[in-house]
């Protein structure tokens, strides 16, 4: 007779697991974060990588590198364009000053009249202000040049992992099904392959949807005249991939460069198209392209970004949902698990179970409104 586990030791179990997770999480951001974004853009490569062995014959280290050329071209291509713009913009700095001026003295006179705070005043406020940011310029100019260093290192790191991810793709997978005991390998092979097509297809989608979205923000932008359109276009729909903040993000500085070249006008109209533009992303792109097999409720979804950030900040948002997918593909194939797969997903992949009459009653109980 098989002894139960207390429910008080299965919890310490798992609260002293996701613990440790989180803990080599965090100390190993250097060569977990890299790793996970090359195993992902592996899962996208994957295809087009056993199309060039198959098809036209190419050794797996052949096949390997000319995929990842064509990552490293698309790559560039996007960076190109950006900086391109960015450039632009950066020469058109002392027009945005001066309407900046203009506006500012604007507002300065409103708060005069309204609070009571004379120019001068405000005026103080903000040369200490300035005084205060210019003392740590120096610093923030280090730090950036750190960042963009460290940003480098990061991409290169990130093209090596994936090549290599590819190029012993199947002795990974070897590894990882003598992991487990024989009779095991039916559910492993499974596992393995749910987590290719499903993050393939979140991948790829993801990757449509930022386009669409970067061409509905371009076109609205050039019909309303905004300058630089094609740049807040793009930072539109890239900034999009961060579900929830990342729309958010984009509008504020879209609204910032439009209220430093043009009318209040254009500042609504901006706004109205980017309320309408997420309306559409999130009841029809979002659904019909992105979505798969797997559904990830909201409030997973928002718990999973919040965590990520914490973890590894910008990385860990756009490193979120993919893991979360990836987990929820494990729990519904392990008897053990499947409760947090359950709570990953959404109230309809919830498996129906019986229930008595009172359970029923107090179910419908909770429901009632108030």
């Amino acid at each position: 007779m098989s002894k139960i586990t207390p429910f008080y030791t299965r919890l310490a179990h798992v609260l002293v697991s996701i613990i440790c997770l989180f803990y080599l999480a965090i100390i190993g951001e250097t060569l977990l974060a890299p790793l996970i974004f090359a195993f992902l853009f592996s899962l996208l490569l994957l295809p087009f990588a056993n199309f060039l062995e198959k098809r036209w014959k190419f050794p797996r280290s052949l096949s390997s590198a000319t995929v990842l050329l064509v990552l490293f071209l698309a790559i560039t291509s996007v960076a190109y364009v950006l900086l391109n713009q960015l450039s632009d913009l950066t020469n058109d700095l002392p027009a945005f000053k001066e309407q900046l001026l203009a506006t500012s003295t604007t507002l300065q006179d409103w708060i005069s009249d309204t609070f009571n705070i004379d120019n001068h005043e405000q005026i103080s406020y903000i040369n200490s202000a300035t005084t205060e940011a210019l003392s740590k310029g120096t610093s923030l100019l280090g730090q950036t040049l750190l960042s963009v260093s460290s940003v480098m290192l990061f991409l290169v790191f990130i093209f090596l992992y994936t090549f290599f991810i590819l190029l012993h793709r199947r002795l990974l997978l070897t590894f990882l099904v003598s992991l487990f005991r024989e009779e095991h390998s039916p559910v492993v092979y499974d596992v393995v392959f749910n987590i290719q097509y499903i993050v393939k297809k979140y991948i790829v989608g993801l990757f449509l949807q930022m386009l669409i979205v970067s061409v509905l923000a371009c076109t609205a932008f050039e019909i309303i005249g905004i300058k630089y359109a094609l740049l807040l276009g793009l930072i539109t729909g890239i900034f999009n991939v961060i579900p929830y903040i990342g729309i958010l993000t984009s509008l504020i500085l879209t609204v910032l460069l439009t209220f430093s070249t043009m009318n209040s006008t254009s500042v609504l109209l901006v706004i109205f198209s980017v309320f309408v533009i997420h309306l559409i992303d999130s009841n029809y792109v979002m659904p019909k392209i992105v979505g798969s097999k797997v559904k990830i409720n909201t409030l997973t979804a928002l718990l999973g970004l919040v965590l990520g950030e914490l973890i590894w900040g910008i990385k860990g948002m756009f490193l979120s949902i993919p893991i979360i997918a990836i987990f929820k593909v494990i729990f519904d194939r392990i008897d053990g698990l499947k409760p947090w797969g359950y709570v990953l997903g959404e109230d309809d992949s919830v498996p129906k179970v019986p229930v008595t009459e009172t359970e029923k009653a107090i179910i419908e109980k909770m429901e009632e409104p108030e």
